[in-house]
């Protein structure tokens, strides 16, 4: 990943440590409103999501089956989840051979000084105006990496 020009450094992951993550951006995270998407999937695992379309973001997993992924609603997605402890770290989708990502700002360390949370319902959307927003929003230099066995 291409260094950003003055970034933020945000580091967290799942609770057990078997996933780990680093989002960097050139947002204040005073300036970045948390969305909160009000499908069930994520209504019953908390999830609010933060992301920067010029930010970078890498995955790191301890082991190659640390990592599940889980597909639900217009399969459009993949949620991104611990095997061992469940906790849901991000979302991730390809479009035009690049990988997207928003990440689940409750798995980030404490404290982000992020905004309010806001409610999000992209459940509405197609699965094209789904890919096109975002496309727009999330952070579009992810990378996920096994560092174990």
């Amino acid at each position: 990943m291409s260094p950003l020009a003055s970034t933020f450094s945000l580091s967290g992951g799942c609770h057990c440590g078997q996933l780990h993550l680093s989002f960097s951006t050139a947002l204040d995270p005073a300036s970045i409103v948390p969305r909160a998407c009000d499908c069930s999937f994520c209504e019953k695992h908390g999830a609010a999501y933060v992301s920067d379309p010029a930010g970078q973001l890498s995955v790191t997993a301890l082991s190659s089956d640390a990592l599940r992924r889980y597909r639900q609603g217009s399969n459009t997605a993949d949620f991104l989840l611990c095997a061992q402890c469940g906790v849901l770290i991000a979302v991730v989708f390809e479009n035009d051979a690049r990988l997207y990502a928003t990440v689940n700002a409750r798995c980030l360390a404490q404290p982000t000084g992020f905004g309010m949370t806001t409610p999000a319902s992209p459940q509405w959307l197609g699965p094209g105006e789904k890919v096109a927003r975002w496309s727009q929003l999330w952070i579009p230099d992810v990378s996920l990496v096994t560092s174990g066995t």
